[in-house]
């Protein structure tokens, strides 16, 4: 008899079975010594991301959209200022600069990994510098889905342009491009622990990642009201952008099993791949990296083909998603400050994609019902 019970899309509650002693152990301990905001599992949790991906200073933060504003805040990035950053992603990465008063501008991504198109983003800096109304200030690359930016590309090209440069690793901490993980790679990284990440909480978080201690110790200032060497000296604008101590102990429990899990995702990946290549474009990989899979997005003929794939899979109880439905520069929130410019890749991404479950707890079974669902 065909199975059509639900797949979970993620599945937190089996990864909380699988760790439930070392959580309850460590969120036990939070309330027993009751400091629950900046608590010690907060350092513990700074040390060990760092060790892990290599950084010389990890800061953690309240959320990654926090992150990505304590970044920009330290650099004085404001009104008057360009901030560079594809269009094809979530929206916490364009809202940032506009709340601080700068001007996000959208660049085109790449058709076949999805990542920010370096040839477009200098076309986009060329422009903006023509134009004369802004200043080019930042990059911001995103490391969508789970894969790395060409950070050589956009460290090379922002050296020449005087750019600051941010890494948006949100959805991609875990990821590695040659040999390092992600986190070293821009003059700082901000990524997210949103539940449904690859190292994901249980409610908001984040963290920021530089190798500069001078930058480090100006985002401890700004994510505690921007405070000084003492709790009421305050030396500038800053914001309450603190991580939780038990959002900490959380993480702490799931970095243990972390490296396994995205083995997981990766052997997943691989069983799409094999299954599905003659039936869908599946992803492409960026070259000399490692992926953390947060999303495994494939690519339909058109709209029409990719409803007609969701209605079939959600009658065979395999879920899917959209990310994204509609490119950034096309949202109502943003139309106004886009200066009209076409951005093909992006656009038609938004018509065609859609993505597959893929998480630790997917059994093998269930990796087969998937690929059986779409293949039809």
């Amino acid at each position: 008899m065909t199975d059509l019970s639900p797949i979970p899309f993620l599945d937190l509650k089996a990864q909380q079975a699988r760790i439930k002693e070392d959580l309850k152990r460590r969120v036990d301990r939070v309330f027993e010594h009751c400091q629950f905001v900046l608590g010690p599992e907060v350092a513990e949790l700074e040390q060990a991301l760092a060790a892990f991906c290599g950084a010389s200073h990890c800061v953690g933060v309240s959320s990654g959209t926090d992150a990505l504003q304590i970044a920009l805040m330290a650099e004085g990035i404001g009104s008057g200022d360009a901030v560079f950053l594809p269009a094809f992603t979530y929206t916490a990465t364009a809202e940032v600069p506009l709340v601080l008063g700068a001007t996000p501008v959208f660049v085109d991504v790449d058709p076949a990994t999805f990542q920010i198109d370096l040839n477009h983003l200098q076309t986009r800096i060329d422009q903006v510098r023509a134009a004369g109304k802004l200043r080019p200030r930042a990059v911001i690359g995103v490391d969508l889905f789970g894969q790395p930016a060409d950070w050589a590309g956009i460290a090379r090209l922002a050296a020449a342009e005087g750019l600051y440069t941010l890494d948006d690793c949100a959805q991609s901490f875990g990821a590695r491009l040659g040999d390092a993980r992600l986190g070293v790679q821009a003059d700082a990284t901000a990524t997210s622990f949103f539940p449904s990440k690859p190292l994901g909480a249980y409610g908001d978080g984040g963290a920021l990642f530089t190798q500069s201690a001078t930058r480090a110790d100006l985002f401890r200032s700004l994510r505690t009201h921007g405070e000084g060497k003492t709790r009421y000296e305050v030396e500038r604008t800053g914001m309450n952008g603190r991580l939780d101590t038990l959002q900490a102990a959380v993480l702490l429990a799931k970095l243990a099993v972390f490296d396994e899990e995205l083995a997981i995702r990766e052997r997943i990946a691989r069983a799409y791949d094999r299954r599905l290549s003659n039936h869908v474009q599946i992803p492409a990989r960026v070259p000399d990296s490692a992926s953390a899979w947060a999303v495994y997005a494939i690519l339909l003929e058109s709209t029409a083909a990719r409803t007609a794939m969701q209605d079939r899979l959600k009658s065979l109880g395999v879920p899917s998603a959209i990310y994204y439905p509609r490119a950034l520069h096309h949202q109502p929130a943003y139309r106004d400050h886009h200066d009209g410019t076409v951005l093909p890749v992006s656009e038609d991404l938004a018509t065609r994609i859609m993505a597959l479950p893929i998480h630790p707890d997917l059994s093998d079974a269930q990796v087969e019902r998937v690929c059986a669902a779409v293949v039809g």
